[in-house]
C-alpha cells in the first residue's frame, strides 16, 4: 500500500466529515440560510472549533456575496482550496541548519514523543546524519529505556541521566556532548506533562534556558507531539505549549479512523505554526513530512478502493 493509500485509509472518520461538506454541494441547491447553517455545524462537528469555523464560514459568505454565486457547489468548490490554504504556512519541513542542530520534543502522556524521536533518528540517520538522542525524560524510567532502543535501532549516540535526575542538567550535559562528539542533530526528548501543570510547564522554560546558554541560540526546533484523536483539546495543548516553549512545528501522530481531522486545521489556524510530521503508525517509516496538498487530497478524494486499486 502506497503513503498516499495508507493516508486516505487513516481518514476514515475525517472524510466522513469532508464528505458531509462535499454532499452539501452536490445537489446544486439555491444557497439558503439553511445551508450556511448546516455547514457550520458540519465543520464544528468534524473538529475545526467554533473560531476556525466560523472564519471559515464567514470568509465563504463574503466571497459568495462579492461574486454573486446561486448554488450550494461554488462555496464547496472554494472550501476544498481554503482547507488547503490554511493548512500551508512558511516553513513546513525539519529546519536543521545549525551545526548541531537541537530539536526539542515536547507533548502530554502518552502522545508519542518518544516513539516519534526514534522514528525521526532513523530518518535522520538515513540521510547520513550524526544524531544523538538526550533522554530528558528522568521521571519515567521505561522512557530512557524506551529511547535506549531506538538508539540502538537507528544507530544513534544517546545521553541519560540517572533516574530522577534533573531533566535540565541531563539536557545540559546532552547538548554539551553533543557539541564535543561533532553531532549533526540533536534530539531531546522531555517528560509527558498534561499543559495545565504550570510547575512541569515551568521546567520546560527552564530546560529552553540551558538550551539557549550553551547554543547561544533557542533550539532549532521546538516540536510538539499531539494525539490526532484528541479533538478539541490538541488546540489547548499546543497554546500552552507554545507559551512555554515557542512551539516552531507540530507532529501529530495517531492519525487513525478516529481522528476528525477539522482539529490540524484548527491548530494551524489558531496558532500559525506548521504541521510538520504526520505518524500513521508503529513502524519507523510510519513517520512522514507533512505535505498540505497531499493531505487535503487524502481528505476529498471520493474514488472507490476498487477503482484506486
Amino acid at each position: 500500500m502506497s503513503w498516499f493509500q495508507r493516508l486516505r485509509a487513516s481518514l476514515g472518520k475525517a472524510r466522513d466529515t469532508f464528505a458531509a461538506v462535499q454532499h452539501l454541494g452536490r445537489a446544486k441547491a439555491p444557497l439558503t440560510p439553511e445551508f450556511w447553517d448546516e455547514l457550520e455545524e458540519t465543520l464544528i462537528l468534524g473538529d475545526f472549533g467554533v473560531p476556525t469555523t466560523t472564519k471559515i464560514v464567514e470568509g465563504l459568505r463574503t466571497v459568495a456575496k462579492q461574486e454573486a454565486w446561486k448554488t450550494t457547489d461554488q462555496p464547496v468548490a472554494r472550501f476544498h482550496q481554503d482547507v488547503e490554504r490554511f493548512l500551508t504556512l512558511p516553513h513546513p519541513e525539519l529546519r536543521l541548519d545549525a551545526r548541531p542542530a537541537v530539536v526539542l520534543v515536547v507533548g502530554v502522556n502518552g502522545s508519542g514523543k518518544t516513539t516519534t524521536i526514534g522514528k525521526l533518528a532513523t530518518r535522520l540517520r538515513g540521510e547520513g546524519k550524526r544524531v544523538l538522542l538526550v533522554a530528558g525524560d528522568t521521571f519515567r524510567a521505561a522512557a530512557a529505556e524506551q529511547l535506549a532502543i531506538w538508539a540502538e535501532r537507528s544507530g544513534s549516540e544517546i545521553v541519560r541521566g540517572a533516574e530522577g535526575a534533573d531533566p535540565a542538567s541531563v539536557v545540559f550535559d546532552g547538548v554539551k556532548s553533543g557539541k564535543a562528539r561533532g553531532a549533526d542533530v540533536i534530539l531531546i526528548d522531555t517528560a509527558g506533562r498534561l499543559q495545565t501543570k504550570i510547575n512541569l510547564m515551568e521546567e520546560l522554560k527552564k530546560i529552553r534556558r540551558v538550551i539557549e546558554r550553551e547554543l547561544g541560540a533557542p533550539p532549532t526546533e521546538t516540536l510538539l507531539v499531539v494525539d490526532g484523536t484528541t479533538g478539541q483539546n490538541a488546540i489547548s495543548q499546543a497554546k500552552l505549549f507554545n507559551d512555554a516553549t515557542e512551539l516552531t512545528g507540530i507532529v501529530v501522530t495517531k492519525l487513525d479512523s478516529t481522528a476528525k481531522g477539522g482539529v490540524l486545521v484548527a491548530i494551524v489556524d489558531e496558532l500559525e505554526i506548521p504541521i510538520k510530521f504526520v505518524g500513521l503508525g508503529e513502524s519507523a517509516d510510519a513517520l512522514r513530512p507533512f505535505a498540505a496538498a497531499e493531505f487535503t487530497q487524502a481528505l476529498f478524494d471520493d474514488t472507490p478502493d476498487s477503482v484506486r486499486a
